[in-house]
């Protein structure tokens, strides 16, 4: 089986296999059901790529379906080439996948993450001719059949484990192509690069593998061309060759004055290696790029030669609506939001990623930090760790040339208190050093890096604690402390996972009134299981009130810290996009992972923004507020304006009059001295600031009403379309009191019910689009598509509370 074989970008010999597919959620007993199953199964047509959790991920009320989901199509087969090899390429599958041609076994890959190919030629040739057509029977597909087994079932002998805190999605969720090959190819090109220093020349050798499962004799001809960033050929070399196993240098030569790669200015280098054999040809293209990188003991990280502060984020591969199976354009979306807000690093969470997201950060100038799935799982039998050992292989083989990569990760929370079969101290350590000895081996260019084992942190090059300050434990004050200790316990500190849930919508006018409760001057670890939102010792994550605004002031704390602390090497925000996960039944959207700066259709909160005013070379000002429609308090009452810029100077006007200009200073906190107490006045209030840098403007404004009048318990719903748009109506529900007042602080968990010619539009993991959800400020909203002519009633019920309905007529 041969990991790399061609690539998608350029399609002279690779079709993309996105259309003519089925897919059917049930078990059958073998490949003979797949197509012979009329009687006793539905498949349903689908597009690729496709994950068969897109709904039932983040559903409130069951977890989502773990098993068997078969996949088939027909394929019609042309291989232009003289007795060339047929390959199926799969960029990523969930968790298992079992590819059959017909009834004939062509093989398994174990692991939901990394890219693999199997070679279907000689299946291909053993099919038997198909049955000459019947005219009394109906017209079969054409070309040849292929079956598709995913399973996603629990198995203690896969990473990651089934603790982990993410959902383990099944189903074809990355592109699966159908590639041509000669008899002789090129499997995998790699281009080493060796910078000595950032003003040397650079020192570039390309080698390659080759594909041969024939064991053909027939000499190869290659020319390999490099170009530069505008697109000029540097160099070339052309050799004619036996066929070799085993890796081979094909070229090897100095650049003088190279352009590095740099998130400032990413640029990109072009190698194409032309295979030709008698009769064939095949080019391989890669990119890749030149830096030089410095990791300084005890202190920062130096890219080129110059420090940078890595200021970072995390992403899973999930979305509303489609799970892993994200489009590309919707991964090119995301991946400009995280540019956009100022990011110059990220972390794969926790597994190989899509290679349309390293294209992404190659282009974009992100660097990354990319790990296996050893996440928790304590050490495992031989069967675990060697699947350790080869997505390590395939991870590093398959993603070496990304100029992006800088850190290759062996693993996360890998001492988790629960795991199977044991968290066996000395085992973990002696795995992890076999696995920091491999990733060496395979890529001495690059460090090793894992995040919370602590009795391990010696052994990686580069080592993350677990700081939670402000969230599991401890309050964020006790940041730049938790920091400062750490420095001191290993020789390369970078912080991965910070932060805290929001629910996006939700806002609080004394959002740090739970910090009054925890204790201090104990750590500010995440300790045993104090993700649960029960027991253990007051702590922000169980006791606050998850409020976008409690949130704003600690990413605020933290920024403001790291912006002084010139020993520092950089942090990872966790994490940029809400995801789901089957561990957090209770949080305010079921099953979501709340920590996001967006929600998981993309939705900036306003914790995006404190981000930016840090880190965004463009001017930007940004009021507090947005998604906030009603603020309270009593009349006259000062209350706090926070604006988040990167501007020296801002002037807030209050109902178009001046409160005055505050000058930016990243220690004044919050908001870098932008924030302003004002009054406002009982209904409608307007916000309108003004920001200054050099010759430059910029300007925001809000709209909000202020309610003086104060709330007792919430007593009833009231219930109100807020508009409607073809066959989609959203509806709003609201609680209020026994005297009719909208109950502002109100959080209530509720349920929506639909009856009639309708659906809800559910299960999205967002704070808009689940049918169970906690209420922001009184309110929650769900948008229900019509599926009829008929007329829809949606309910929404609470307990302690009367349901309430309404009526929608279709017109």
């Amino acid at each position: 089986m041969a990991r790399l074989a061609a690539d998608p970008a350029h399609p002279d010999n690779t079709q993309r296999l996105s259309h003519g597919w089925e897919y059917l959620q049930e078990t059958l007993s073998g490949p003979w059901e797949v197509w012979h199953s009329q009687e006793i199964a539905s498949w349903q047509s689908i597009a690729m790529p496709h994950c068969f959790n897109a709904y039932d991920g983040c559903d409130p009320d069951t977890a989502c379906y773990r098993g068997n989901g078969w996949y088939r199509t027909h394929l019609p087969i042309a291989n232009p080439y003289p007795n060339g090899r047929t390959l199926l390429h799969f960029e990523g599958a969930g968790q298992d996948t079992t590819i059959y041609i017909g009834d004939t076994l062509i093989g398994k890959h174990v692991g939901g993450y990394d890219e693999f190919v199997f070679d279907i030629t000689e299946a291909v040739a053993k099919l038997p001719p198909p049955p000459p057509p019947d005219p009394k029977k109906k017209k079969s597909a054409d070309g040849v059949p292929v079956a598709i087994l995913c399973d996603n079932s629990r198995d203690l002998d896969r990473m990651p484990s089934d603790l982990s805190d993410f959902t383990l999605y099944g189903g074809l969720y990355r592109h699966v192509n159908l590639v041509y090959a000669p008899v002789v190819s090129l499997e995998a090109v790699h281009i080493k690069t060796t910078l000595p220093s950032p003003k040397s020349p650079a020192q570039i050798e390309v080698v390659a593998t080759l594909y041969n499962p024939v064991k053909s004799t027939d000499t190869v001809t290659l020319t390999t061309e490099i170009l530069d960033t505008a697109g000029t050929t540097v160099h070339t070399a052309k050799q004619t060759l036996a066929p070799w196993t085993g890796t081979k240098s094909l070229t090897n030569f100095s650049l003088r004055s190279p352009k590095l790669w740099s998130p400032a200015t990413p640029h990109l280098y072009q190698c194409r290696i032309t295979l030709s054999t008698s009769g064939s040809e095949i080019t391989s293209h890669e990119t890749f790029g030149i830096r030089h990188t410095e990791w300084v003991d005890h202190g920062p990280f130096k890219l080129n030669g110059e420090r940078l502060l890595l200021r970072g984020t995390h992403r899973h591969e999930d979305h509303a609506g489609y799970a892993a199976a994200m489009p590309d354009d919707l991964i090119e979306q995301e991946m400009h939001l995280i540019k956009e807000l100022g990011a110059n690093f990220i972390r794969l969470a926790h597994y190989q990623q899509s290679r349309r997201v390293l294209e992404l950060c190659d282009s974009l100038g992100i660097l990354v930090w990319e790990e296996i799935p050893w996440c928790r799982g304590g050490i495992g039998s031989e069967v675990f760790q060697e699947m350790g050992r080869r997505t390590l292989r395939n991870m590093i083989t398959q993603h070496y040339n990304h100029p992006s990569v800088l850190l290759w990760g062996l693993g996360n929370e890998d001492d988790w208190p629960t795991e199977y079969p044991e968290v066996n101290q000395q085992k973990i350590r002696a795995y992890l050093s076999e696995l920091n000895d491999l990733s060496h081996q395979l890529d001495p260019s690059r460090m090793t890096t894992i995040r919370r084992c602590d009795f391990a942190r010696d052994i990686p090059d580069v080592y993350s604690p677990s700081i939670w300050a402000g969230w599991y434990s401890g309050t964020y004050p006790e940041y730049q402390k938790s920091l400062e200790t750490q420095r001191e316990r290993v020789k390369h500190l970078f912080h991965a996972e910070w932060g805290a849930d929001s629910h996006a919508g939700r806002h609080s006018e004394n959002p740090d009134k739970a910090l009054a409760a925890v204790a201090t001057g104990h750590g500010t670890d995440e300790r045993g299981l104090a993700y649960l939102k029960s027991g253990g010792d007051a702590r922000v994550s169980r006791d606050g009130d998850w409020s976008e605004t409690y949130a704003c002031n600690l990413f605020d704390w933290h920024l403001k810290v790291q912006d002084t602390l010139d020993w520092f090497a950089g942090s990872a925000q966790w994490v940029f996009k809400d995801f789901t996960t089957p561990l957090r039944v209770d949080n305010p959207v079921p099953r979501i992972n709340q920590k996001g700066l967006i929600t998981r259709d993309m939705q900036k909160k306003e914790g995006y923004f404190v981000f930016q005013s840090y880190w965004s070379e463009q001017p930007m000002a940004h009021i507090y507020g947005h998604s906030w429609p009603i603020r309270w308090g009593a009349e006259g009452e000062q209350k706090m304006v926070k604006v988040y810029s990167n501007c020296e100077t801002a002037e807030l006007f209050v109902n178009g009059v001046s409160a005055g200009i505050r000058h930016r200073n990243s220690q004044d906190f919050p908001a870098a001295g932008l924030r302003w107490m004002t009054p406002f006045v009982e209904g409608t209030n307007k916000l309108h600031v003004v920001a200054k840098r050099g010759t430059t403007t910029v300007t925001d404004e809000i709209e909000f009403i202020y309610q003086t009048k104060a709330w007792k318990p919430p007593a009833a719903f009231k219930l109100r379309e807020l508009h409607r748009e073809a066959d989609k109506t959203i509806i709003e529900a609201t609680l209020h009191d026994a005297d009719g007042t909208l109950c502002l602080d109100a959080r209530n968990r509720v349920r929506f019910t639909v009856a009639g010619d309708g659906k809800l539009m559910d299960n999205m993991g967002t704070p808009d689009g689940s049918r169970v959800v906690e209420a922001a400020n009184g309110r929650v909203r769900i948008g229900v598509r019509h599926t009829g002519n008929g007329d829809v009633s949606v309910a929404v019920s609470s307990n302690g509370l009367p349901t309430t309905a309404l009526g929608i007529k279709r017109t």
